[in-house]
């Protein structure tokens, strides 16, 4: 008999197990996967973004799908203490752009060992290539998992730390969903995020601006009322069927969201080229530099100002002849140029597959979960951590951040529920 049983060896539960061995609980860790933290060693591009070193606040704000929902376990065990958790183990790290904290030794593989040698060290026992078939109720109680192989396993809590749908090769198929059901827990519609955009322009179908690349551009959601719904700067691509960066993997989760909410297939979006100038700044720059060079056409005087790629683009939404002079380019003419320099609209009608996805938005129902224990409110016993349930935030370390302390606050609490229920009553 275990006290604490944890299904998936990813972030979450190697923190959980970690967290529970600690209370001196008796733990099993099973994978069915032949190696633990798979995802992990993948993750920020093979280097592991461990945390992010911003406020707490600032924290909460890069995880939107309820992120809220992480402040009670964020007071006990936050993005600080992952630092010192990790320096603790030996494994200096360091802090990179926007908070991001990555190892020193810039290896995923690095904090992988270190997880995993101390989960051993704590005498967590562990079993790999060991798919899990279901979890065991009896009474009201989470009571222990049946492998495909048939055994049994007796436990007296059971933590699901089985990831969400994305990333499938590395074991994240959405299994943990199942046995939440079968708990009575709801599951919210699962869609991919942090994923790349899918657009319909004829400049991606034509394949026109396949791979340009466009630096400090902002870029934003609108909806059918033409509110702005979200909006990002930072770095994108373009690709052979829309976009793809750092700033479209943040914005996809509301192209989904906007989709659901009005019932529409396209959905626009505008990039600002020139994110720190006004409208108005802009179209003096241009027009500028067309009547300094009028004898060139405008299309040879605009080179480096604009995308050189994207110069024919901007120039045929805008209506304006690219090879006319620029003593014949009317103000009206390079007016509308720095309007699309400004908002260059695009046309997404989705992202690509929740399987593509970095990051599974959705899961097991927050509502129905303990936050300060990540206690099932509907089976004793029974506890979530990591992606399974529905809390997504952006890449940068936010996601990661999300598992280590709910997979800690998991593990520790299902070890002293453990000790609550077999103590005898003094």
């Amino acid at each position: 008999m275990y006290d604490v049983i944890i299904i998936g060896g990813g972030p979450a539960g190697l923190m959980a197990a970690i967290s529970a061995s600690k209370q001196q609980a008796k733990v099993l860790l099973v994978d069915k996967g032949d190696k633990l933290g798979r995802k992990l060693g993948i993750s920020g591009g093979g280097r592991c973004n461990v945390t992010n070193n911003q406020d707490l606040d600032e924290l909460i704000r890069n995880i939107p799908g309820n992120g809220r929902f992480l402040y009670s376990a964020l007071a006990e065990f936050n993005n600080r203490h992952i630092i010192e958790f990790f320096e603790g183990l030996g494994i200096p790290l360091k802090e990179e752009d926007n908070g991001r904290m990555f190892p020193a030794t810039d290896k995923a593989k690095t904090v992988v060992d270190a997880l995993v040698s101390q989960v051993r060290r704590q005498g967590v026992r562990i079993m790999t290539n060991s798919p899990v078939k279901r979890v065991l109720y009896e009474d009201g109680s989470a009571a222990g998992i049946e492998l495909q192989s048939g055994e049994r396993i007796n436990g007296r809590s059971v933590i699901i730390a089985t990831g969400g749908k994305s990333v499938p090769q590395t074991g994240s198929t959405g299994d943990g969903y199942r046995w939440a059901e079968e708990a009575g827990h709801t599951i919210t519609e699962l869609f991919p995020t942090e994923v790349p955009i899918t657009l319909t322009d004829s400049f991606i179908q034509s394949r026109e601006l396949q791979g340009l690349s466009l630096r400090n551009v902002t870029l934003s959601v609108w909806n059918p009322k033409k509110k702005r719904v979200i909006s990002h700067t930072g770095d994108m691509i373009f690709t052979h069927f829309g976009i793809s960066g750092p700033i479209a993997l943040r914005c996809s989760q509301f192209i989904y969201k906007v989709q659901q909410k009005f019932q529409v297939q396209d959905v626009r979006l505008t990039i600002d080229l020139f994110p720190d100038q006004t409208e108005e700044e802009v179209f003096r720059q241009l027009y500028s530099i067309i009547k300094e060079h009028a004898k060139k056409t405008v299309k040879n005087a605009l080179k480096g100002v604009l995308p050189e790629r994207l110069l024919p683009v901007l120039l045929r939404k805008s209506g304006l002849d690219g090879e006319r002079t620029g003593d014949h380019a009317s103000k009206q003419g390079i007016l509308t140029i720095a309007q699309k320099a400004k908002a260059f609209s695009l046309h997404a009608n989705g992202t690509l597959s929740l399987e593509q996805a970095f990051v599974t938005g959705g899961g097991v129902n927050i509502k129905e979960v303990d936050p300060k224990t990540m206690r099932s409110k509907l089976m004793r016993g029974l506890y979530f951590c990591g992606e399974v349930l529905d809390i997504y935030g952006y890449t940068g370390g936010y996601n990661i951040t999300a598992a280590f302390v709910t997979g800690y606050t998991a593990g520790k609490n299902a070890a002293l529920d453990t000790y609550a229920r077999t103590s005898p009553e003094k």
